[in-house]
Parts: structure tokens; C-alpha cells; sequence
């Protein structure tokens, strides 16, 4: 019998966000030793069927290609149970699921029910992680200074006041669906049109819409890894040539850069860090998480948000943050992978009946 870890990669899923979790995917199980695990994939297709995949037919596709959408992957054979395969039970699952319906806590109540131990935040923190209404609300009341914002619901748009948004946040204005990643279907509004327009776009994607202030300034991140005890890496600095950092900046612009470390002065690097693990901690994160900030020109930190499945791309922040931290690909997937069995052991550890 094999000593080996039986890893299954959990990728795909029908959110906006398909085609980069499919390019993470990639990355994670090329860093997954061969000799320390046997790899499993299991895909998930725009249409929300699970599938048992050959880990070549996703290794072998052009990561740019898989991003820009022009080429898919085919996943013919489904499997009724996808945390049980042939080979026997998967040891841990390693969820590289962007978006609803992957980084809400949804899978992630469903490995608890199977009992599966899985890389990443748990229901909770999973659920207000990808909620950013709730998430800033959370930070907010716990002193964590965040950006204004307004919170629309679709049930309410005949309600919808633009004029008393604007007086109340200024313009430019930021609209975000609350529950998308990626920056997906992001606006920025500069009059009242655009923002009517904004708010429409948005509410395709989701019943919850945030209204922000603009917040002028340099946008910093920071990664987090760890269960009780977690750690910070060097914050990084994104600089795009775009009006802001959205999904075409953040995953098919060449001439992004990301300034690793961030030029900060100590005492900045020293709250970046403190109030990433702060986030971390208030929002019930668990093995990893990227925090992004805004740094105001008056030298101000507000928190943006938290993103509990950070990307794995060859530009994705998170890998590359802890690489400059000391903490090489391999290694920190060998240690996210730690980090699920941990947790999982010692939960299992807990009464569940008196």
C-alpha cells in the first residue's frame, strides 16, 4: 500500500471566475511532488457536474488560452460521489474554486458532511470571506479602518437613490457585485450615468451590490498563512497601467508589475502585517488568505478586502508574496496541505454527542 498522500484538486465550478481556477489548478498540481503525493483532479464544468479527470488533459492546455477563454477543458466521464474514487478515499482536498459556489463556504460545508479534510478557510469564514458586504461590515465594527460604501439590494432597486450615493461618497464611484472575485463586473462610475449604468451591470451578477468611495492612493497586499498561529508575508505592490486593477490588469496584461517588496517604510510594513493577521483572524480564516489594502496619499491603511482561495496563476500575488518571504511554491503547498490535516485531526478530536 502506498505511503503516499492521496491529494484531490477540486477546480472549475459554474462562477465567473471558471477559467482561472482552472489556470491555479494547473499550478498547484505542478507543485505537488510526485514522490510525497498521488494526484487526483476533479472538475467541475459551467453547468455545475463533477467529473474524475485525467491530471494530463489539464497540465497539457496553454494556461493563457484557458484564461482568455478560447479553449475549455472536456471532462466526459462524471462520477457520482467526486470524493470517491476508484482508488479509495482522497486524503485531503485542495480547493483552487474561485467565486460562488466554490469560495463561499458551499463546498466547503459539503467536505465537512463528508467528513474529508480540505486546504483553506472553513464554512464561516469561507461564507464572509467571499461576502465583501459582511466582511467590511465585521472589519468595520471591530475598528479595522475600511473604505465608505453603500450596500443595494436587487429587491429594493426601485428604491435606488444615485444622487444621495454621490452626495454621500463622492464621485468617482466603485460598484462591485458583493459576492464575486476576480474583479469581476467591477465599474468605476465618474458621473451619474455611468453609475446607473454600473449598478445595472453589477446586479446581473449577484442580488447584492456595493457602492464605494474612490479611494486614491497605491493598492497593497499582504498573504497570511497558518491556523491559530498565523504569519504575514512581505507586502507586495500592484502598479498597472490601467484606470484600476481589473480582470483584464489582473490576469492578461503583460505589462503589469508587481513590486515585491512593497517600498514601504518599516512601521508600514509592520501594520500591513498586523492587520492582515487581524483580518484573518476577525473574519475565521483558516490556512491561507491574501488581504488587500488601499494606501491613501495621506498615508493612511484601509483594509479593501480578504480573499480566502487567493490565485495560484503564474501572476497571481499570493504564491509570489511568500516566495519573496522565503517560502518557495512547493513548499507552500506542502504546507497548506499540512495545514488541512491538521485542522481536520484536531477537530476530529471534538464531542459530538454527550
Amino acid at each position: 500500500m502506498s505511503d503516499k498522500i492521496r491529494v484531490g484538486v477540486l477546480c472549475g465550478g459554474v462562477s465567473c471566475e471558471h477559467e482561472v481556477s482552472l489556470v491555479s489548478a494547473q499550478n498547484v498540481m505542478r507543485a505537488l511532488d510526485p514522490e510525497k503525493y498521488e494526484t487526483s483532479l476533479i472538475f467541475i464544468d459551467k453547468k455545475g457536474h463533477w467529473h474524475q479527470v485525467a491530471p494530463r488533459d489539464l497540465l497539457d492546455h496553454d494556461s493563457h488560452k484557458l484564461l482568455s477563454g478560447t479553449c475549455e477543458l472536456t471532462a466526459p466521464v462524471s462520477t457520482k460521489a467526486p470524493v470517491t474514487l476508484p482508488e479509495g478515499r482522497l486524503d485531503v482536498i485542495f480547493p483552487v474554486l474561485h467565486g460562488p459556489y466554490g469560495e463561499d463556504g458551499t463546498v466547503q460545508g459539503f467536505l465537512k458532511l463528508a467528513r474529508v479534510p480540505f486546504v483553506g478557510a472553513d464554512v464561516c469564514g469561507s461564507a464572509v470571506g467571499m461576502d465583501k458586504d459582511i466582511q467590511k461590515r465585521i472589519l468595520r465594527d471591530a475598528g479595522i479602518p475600511v473604505v465608505k460604501f453603500r450596500t443595494l439590494y436587487s429587491a429594493h432597486r426601485d428604491k435606488l437613490d444615485p444622487e444621495m450615493l454621490i452626495e454621500q461618497l463622492g464621485l468617482p464611484l466603485f460598484v462591485k457585485p458583493a459576492n464575486l472575485g476576480s474583479s469581476v463586473a467591477i465599474s468605476k462610475a465618474k458621473t451619474k450615468d455611468e453609475l446607473i449604468a454600473a449598478i445595472d451591470n453589477a446586479f446581473e451578477y449577484d442580488k447584492k451590490v456595493l457602492v464605494e468611495e474612490f479611494c486614491p492612493g497605491r493598492e497593497i497586499e499582504c498573504a497570511v498563512l497558518g491556523n491559530e498561529s498565523p504569519i504575514a508575508s512581505v507586502p507586495g505592490e500592484v502598479i498597472t497601467s490601467y484606470e484600476f486593477y481589473d480582470f483584464e490588469a489582473k490576469y492578461l496584461d503583460d505589462k503589469l508589475k508587481l513590486e515585491i517588496p512593497a517600498s514601504l517604510t518599516a512601521s508600514q510594513v509592520r501594520q500591513v502585517q498586523e492587520l492582515s493577521i487581524c483580518a484573518f483572524e476577525l473574519l475565521s480564516c483558516a490556512g491561507m488568505a491574501r488581504v488587500d489594502f488601499f494606501l491613501r496619499d495621506d498615508g493612511k491603511l484601509l483594509v479593501n478586502e480578504i480573499n480566502t482561495i487567493p490565485g495560484f496563476t503564474n501572476s497571481s500575488m499570493y504564491p509570489k508574496l511568500w516566495d519573496a518571504s522565503g517560502i518557495g511554491y512547493v513548499e507552500l503547498v506542502d504546507r497548506l496541505i499540512e495545514l488541512a490535516l491538521e485542522r481536520h485531526n484536531r477537530e476530529s478530536l471534538l464531542k459530538t454527542s454527550n
